[in-house]
């Protein structure tokens, strides 16, 4: 279990590390393509917002909308237990907020953080 420290000495424990990457696409259909080619497996989740695959633990999936968010790039996701706290602690820390909490379907909650040389994670709580 990796520990994100704040000043405050707190711990918000990422459980299982980053097994979640998004990847902003513009074509869908050809990114599930390539993608699935270079994986080797199916999507198990294929829907016009997003295509999912599962490689063992990770999970590698494609969003037609990221660039409309302000993805420039994929983004590492850290499962959480509390991603309105570790996303507190993360700013208390002297990140910076790039997309706040917000619900991504399925009961999942997001969010983003910026360091200061503009390096992104991501926070995952499902």
């Amino acid at each position: 279990m990796l520990p994100l420290k704040a000043h405050s000495n707190q711990e918000a424990v990422m459980s299982h590390g980053i097994q979640t990457i998004i990847i902003p696409v513009r074509d869908l259909a050809g990114a599930k393509a390539l993608y699935g080619t270079v994986l080797g497996v199916e999507p198990y989740a294929d829907e016009p917002y997003y295509v999912g695959f599962r490689v063992d633990d990770q999970e590698i999936g494609l969003d037609p909308n990221g660039h409309n968010h302000g993805m420039t790039g994929p983004v590492g996701y850290c499962r959480v237990g509390d991603v309105t706290d570790t996303l507190r602690q993360a700013r208390d820390a002297g990140w910076r907020t790039r997309q706040d909490v917000k619900d991504v379907g399925g009961g999942q909650l997001a969010a983003i953080v910026e360091d200061p040389d503009g390096n992104v994670l991501g926070f995952l709580q499902r």
